[in-house]
């Protein structure tokens, strides 16, 4: 076998060889039309690894013939960003395209770096690229962000997986030595998780394995082979949506112990803390929601305080929130809700807001009777008073439906009290 890796002998080297993303790079997608109008802006690609998001900006590059600079956010600074912007400052002549700046894992890169940017960016002395698997809106600060787009790229769909197989047994320049016959192809994608590269690591890992000529490759051996080279496998931290997965789960469960347990994991294979916190935030949102409000808080300043404690001081507190969170009722109620919410409006389109809640800045509204018949709740006993909230084409419709802890059960109950039958489902 070749010392280079699968993997990258089979990375494409134009759109047409690229597999998946259509939405972005199909006959109609936007940075195909970039590339064939030749009018490219900087942008970012945010998704999750294996998905293409280092060939594309390398296809971009090759295709308009444009000088491309990498850098990784890991091993780079403020000095390697500086010294990229000079060179392409010296390549540039009267008309000529900007070179690429392509920054991998950009989330990685602290606010200086990324305020490093700014000006070359803006000016057009580079056209920036960068690939993240987290959040821009989270990790890139908000004047580099206004200047990128973002465009998601998806993990692999099972044609995408297929077409990916057929051309490795059939198109590498070794494997097509071989008599390579896929039998079966559940585990290969199950354990892939729609990760081409992680595809191409273990159909390499599989076929090394086997001395013979004739290799067919079903389930069984896939998973014994995985299980006797996990290390091989789990080089890099592929695992890592895996093992998140399995802490937020965990604690979706009501496992303190397996909570602690799946933290540890993260933390210990180098996992960004504030990734976790981040989590436990959205989870303490959609999971506990209403059954216990103090979750949320105690999860927001969780996020607080990692990132201004940081590490190994930081796990103390994951560990001490992810086992409230674990051990706190459960109601998702809040994440139906508003789920249901947006249901409606897709349904139902823009309806009108009834008179008496719209805002009456000026003569003219008030006097077309904006607000005319609005009751202050304050004015009334109890601050509350009975009146018509919603569009009357979905008047007495139920949104959120309290559940059976509780917190909710002293919601429901004052909702019962306040609007006797018309939300009572």
């Amino acid at each position: 076998m070749a010392s280079i890796p699968l993997a990258e002998r089979l990375r494409p080297q134009n759109l047409d060889e690229y597999i998946g993303q259509q939405h972005l790079v199909g006959a109609k997608g936007v940075i195909r039309r970039m590339i064939d109008t030749g009018n490219l802006s900087s942008f970012i690609l945010w998704g999750p690894p294996g998905v293409g998001k280092t060939t594309l900006a390398k296809i971009v590059a090759k295709t308009l013939n444009r000088p491309f600079h990498i850098l990784s956010a890991i091993n780079s600074g403020v000095k390697d960003v500086r010294e990229v912007i000079e060179k392409s400052k010296s390549q540039q002549f009267f008309n000529s395209p900007s070179p690429i700046l392509f920054i991998d894992e950009i989330h990685r890169f602290s606010k200086s770096q990324q305020d490093s940017l700014l000006g070359a960016v803006e000016q057009g002395i580079v056209t920036l690229i960068g690939a993240t698997t987290e959040n821009p809106s989270f990790e890139v600060i908000t004047p580099l962000l206004s200047r990128c787009q973002v465009y998601v790229l998806k993990s692999l769909e099972v044609s995408d997986l297929n077409q990916l197989l057929n051309r490795a047994i059939t198109k590498d320049v070794d494997l097509k030595k071989l008599n390579v016959e896929i039998e079966e192809t559940e585990a290969l994608f199950r354990f892939s998780g729609g990760d081409a590269r992680k595809l191409l690591n273990i159909l390499e890992i599989v076929i090394a394995s086997q001395p013979e000529a004739d290799i067919k490759i079903n389930n069984t051996l896939v998973t014994e082979r995985l299980q006797e080279n996990l290390a091989i496998y789990d080089k890099g931290g592929e695992q890592h949506y895996d093992v998140i997965s399995a802490f937020i789960k965990s604690i979706r469960g009501s496992d303190p112990n397996a909570a602690v347990y799946w933290l540890a994991r993260m933390l210990e294979g180098g996992e960004d803390p504030k990734f976790i916190a981040r989590r436990m935030v959205i989870l303490a949102a959609e999971d506990i929601g209403l059954a216990n409000p103090n979750a949320l808080l105690l999860a927001t300043s969780a996020f607080q305080s990692v990132a201004m404690i940081g590490m190994p001081e930081g796990r103390i507190v994951l560990s001490q929130v992810a086992i409230y969170l674990a051990t706190s009722p459960k109601s998702n109620s809040a994440y139906e809700a508003i789920g249901n919410a947006i249901a409606l409006v897709k349904e139902k389109g823009s309806l009108s807001v009834p008179l008496h809640l719209r805002n009456a800045p000026s003569k003219l509204m008030k006097e077309l009777g904006y607000g005319a018949s609005y009751k202050y709740a304050h004015s009334y006993q109890g601050n509350f008073v009975d009146q018509e909230f919603l569009p009357k084409e979905i008047s007495g419709t139920q949104l959120y439906t309290p559940q059976q802890n509780s917190k909710e059960k002293e919601i429901a109950q004052r909702l019962s009290i306040l609007w006797k039958d018309k939300y009572n489902k």
